[in-house]
C-alpha cells in the first residue's frame, strides 16, 4: 500500500511537470548525520547571525529590566521585561553617538571640526564634560566628554553644532533607530535627562550596542578609555566592568532618579562577546555587583558551537528532471548556536526539505531550513540554500525519465 501512495505520487508529479503545470514532491525531515557527533564540536571562533535563542535555564537578578545576548549567534541567555519600555537615562546617549559616527564615516563631519558652545548648552545641568561658554571644541574632545565623561553639555554641542538644533539632531536619532531595527524606542533629547516622550527597552539597548559595535570599529574605542581630562578637570569612565579586569570594552552607563542605576556592558573574551543591559538597580554598588555576577554566569554557563561554515556542504538532495541528478545544500552564513553547557550533548540536526527539488536549480536558491534543537533551548535553524546550479533536462532527458517513472516509479 505504501508503494502504491508512492507510486501514485511519482505519476502525479510527473504528470503535472509534463504538462508545464508546477511540480509536486515529498516533503522530507531528514534528521542529519552530523547531529550524532554534534558533542564533538568545537567552540565557534568567528562570527556569525542569530540562530538561537536559549531560554532562561535559572538565574535571578534584583535589576528590573535585564537583557543578555550573546553577540556572536545573537542568543538571547536572559530576558526579564527586555521588552517593556523604560526610561534609559545616560543610555540613550549610545544612540546620540551613533548618529554622531554616521556623519563621521559618511564625511559629513571631521573628528577635527570645531563646533561652538552655546549659552544653553553651557548651563545644561546634569553630568557635565564643563565646556566653557563661547568657546569651539573639537568633535574628538566632545566624543571624548560625552562617553567617558557622560557629559550632557557636550552632547548639545554635537547636536547644535551636527544639525542646528537638538531637535533636529533629534530627527536624525529617530530615523536612524528605526533603520537599524530599535523597534520600540523614541527619543525626545539628546541626553537622556528625564522625559515622558523618552524611552527605550533593554533589547533596543542591545540591539544598538552590538550595531554600533559592528558598524563603527574605528570609533568604539571611546567606551574603553577609562578616563579623560578636559578644562583641568580630570573624571573617570562610570562604567564599572572596565576595571574588574573581566573584559570589558564599553558601553554606558545611566541614572536618573527614576531609572535607578543602570548600565549596558560588552565583555569580550577571546572571539565570544556578551552584551548585557541592566536597569533599576538600587545603588551604584548593586549595579557594579550584579552586572560582573551575570556576566560571569553568562560565560560560565554558555558556550557557543560552530556546526557550519558558510559554503560547507550539509547534504545532497535529489533533482527532478535535473541535468545533475543531486545538488549540494550549505547554509550562507555560518551557524553557530549558544547553548547551556550541560545540553550540548543531547543537540540534534534535522535538514528539513521538500524532496526532489525541481530542476532547474539556482545557485543560492533557498530550499529548507537546517534546525537545531536541545535541552533548555529554543529551536534554532538557517535557511539551506542550494551550492550550485542545476539546468533542466533536455527535452528527450525528460521524456525518458517522466516514462521510467510511470512504469517503474522512483526507484532511486
Amino acid at each position: 500500500m505504501r508503494r502504491m501512495a508512492r507510486f501514485g505520487a511519482a505519476a502525479i508529479a510527473a504528470a503535472v511537470l509534463a504538462a508545464g503545470l508546477g511540480s509536486v514532491s515529498v516533503t522530507a525531515a531528514r534528521v542529519h548525520p552530523k547531529a550524532k557527533a554534534v558533542g564533538t564540536a568545537q567552540p565557534a571562533a568567528q562570527s556569525s547571525v542569530q540562530t538561537t535563542v536559549p531560554s532562561s535555564i535559572g538565574i535571578e537578578t534584583q535589576a528590573k529590566h535585564a537583557v543578555i545576548i550573546d553577540a556572536q549567534s545573537g542568543a538571547v541567555l536572559l530576558d526579564k521585561l527586555g521588552d517593556e519600555r523604560m526610561p534609559p537615562a545616560s543610555m540613550s546617549k549610545i544612540m546620540t553617538a551613533y548618529v554622531v559616527f554616521d556623519l563621521l564615516k559618511h564625511g559629513r563631519a571631521s573628528l577635527e571640526d570645531e563646533l561652538p558652545v552655546s549659552e544653553r548648552a553651557w548651563r545644561l545641568q546634569g553630568s557635565k564634560m564643563f565646556v566653557p561658554i563661547g568657546a569651539h571644541i573639537k568633535i574628538d574632545d566632545l566624543l571624548k566628554g560625552m562617553i567617558i565623561e557622560s557629559g550632557n553639555d557636550a552632547c548639545l554641542v554635537l547636536a547644535e553644532g551636527l544639525a542646528g538644533s537638538e531637535a533636529a539632531f533629534v530627527e536624525l536619532m529617530n530615523q536612524k533607530a528605526k533603520e537599524i531595527g530599535l523597534t520600540n524606542s523614541h527619543f525626545a533629547n539628546v541626553t537622556g535627562l528625564p522625559d515622558s516622550g523618552h524611552w527605550m527597552t533593554a533589547h533596543d539597548l542591545a540591539t544598538l550596542s552590538i550595531r554600533t559595535i559592528k558598524d563603527f570599529p574605528e570609533y568604539y574605542h571611546y567606551y574603553s578609555q577609562l578616563d579623560y581630562e578636559f578644562n583641568n578637570i580630570k573624571q573617570g569612565n562610570r562604567n564599572p566592568l572596565l576595571y574588574k579586569g573581566v573584559g570589558a570594552d564599553g558601553l554606558k552607563t545611566g541614572h536618573t532618579e527614576e531609572s535607578g542605576y543602570s548600565l549596558t556592558a560588552s565583555v569580550k573574551r577571546n572571539d565570544r562577546r556578551i552584551i548585557l543591559v541592566l536597569a533599576g538597580l538600587p545603588t551604584a554598588k548593586a549595579r557594579a555587583q550584579e552586572s560582573e555576577r551575570l556576566i560571569e554566569w553568562a560565560f560560565r554557563d554558555f558556550s557557543n558551537y560552530k556546526l557550519f561554515a558558510a559554503g560547507d556542504r550539509v547534504e545532497d538532495a535529489d533533482v527532478w528532471l535535473g541535468s545533475e541528478p543531486r545538488v549540494p545544500l550549505t547554509v550562507s552564513q555560518d551557524l553557530v548556536v549558544t547553548l547551556p553547557r550541560t545540553s550540548r550533548k543531547d543537540m540534534k540536526v534535522t535538514a528539513e526539505y521538500d524532496r526532489p527539488i525541481p530542476a532547474p536549480v539556482a545557485r543560492g536558491q533557498t530550499v529548507g531550513k537546517l534546525s537545531v534543537t536541545a535541552p533548555d533551548a529554543a529551536p534554532a535553524g538557517a535557511p539551506l540554500v542550494t551550492a550550485a546550479s542545476v539546468d533542466r533536462m533536455d527535452a528527450f532527458g525528460r521524456i525518458a525519465t517522466l516514462a521510467g517513472y510511470l512504469v517503474w516509479g522512483d526507484r532511486r
